[in-house]
């Protein structure tokens, strides 16, 4: 244990996710030996994430103007939505040089026992993209009234791309129950070749790749 200063930063950096104590404390002594303008950078930098963050109004992804670059991208296929629970899981499939549609970012997955439900999730706005229509009616208050994109294409597959855990198949069984009588709709899963229990975020691009190209239609 230090004292002082050193050793609150090392209990901070400690509370942040896959960062350890020993990570922790290898960061925190990094930092007494920086230059003040790499400090000021970093302050900067969170204080930017903190208060300066904005959202796609078309699919939720993290973004700097109101629509993302690959929303924005003409190139992109239109018609296909890959649908992950959070941005950085698009980062993971854009690697695989497999998908050209557009995304659409839930904001994490069904977990009841945590309190997390659809209305928690921008599902809603998911369904809205798609059609325009929300078949669940405890989503009805959950989205704007109008959608919040100009115009919106025909949708002609939405791809599953949950994690392969417990919640991320349960998320996966909800959407596929709330998409499957939209007419002219195919909802696919990832295939095989993902670990159960998994996390997207942690899967090397080979295995990404077979498991979009051959993804299931459930």
């Amino acid at each position: 244990m230090f004292e002082g200063p050193v050793q609150d930063l090392i209990d901070e950096f400690s509370r942040l996710p896959g960062v350890g104590p020993k990570s922790a404390q290898r960061i925190a002594f990094h930092l007494l030996q920086v230059e003040d303008d790499d400090i000021e950078r970093l302050m900067a930098a969170l204080g930017a994430v903190k208060g300066g963050v904005a959202f796609c109004r078309i699919c939720c992804n993290i973004s700097r103007d109101a629509v993302c670059r690959i929303c924005a991208d003409g190139g992109r296929d239109r018609a296909t939505i890959c649908v992950v629970e959070e941005p950085k899981d698009i980062q993971v499939i854009e690697r695989t040089g497999e998908y050209n549609g557009r995304y659409h970012v839930l904001g994490g997955a069904l977990d009841p026992l945590n309190g997390v439900g659809p209305k928690n999730l921008t599902i809603a706005t998911l369904l809205q993209r798609i059609g325009g229509v929300l078949p669940d009616r405890e989503l009805a208050d959950s989205t704007a009234e109008e959608p919040l994109f100009d115009t919106a294409p025909e949708i002609t597959e939405v791809i599953l791309a949950t994690d392969p855990n417990t919640e991320g198949e349960a998320t996966a069984s909800y959407l596929s129950r709330l998409l499957k009588d939209f007419p002219g709709l195919t909802v696919s899963r990832l295939a095989s070749g993902m670990p159960l229990g998994g996390d997207l975020e942690f899967v090397d691009e080979l295995t990404l790749s077979r498991a979009l190209a051959g993804r299931l239609t459930l």
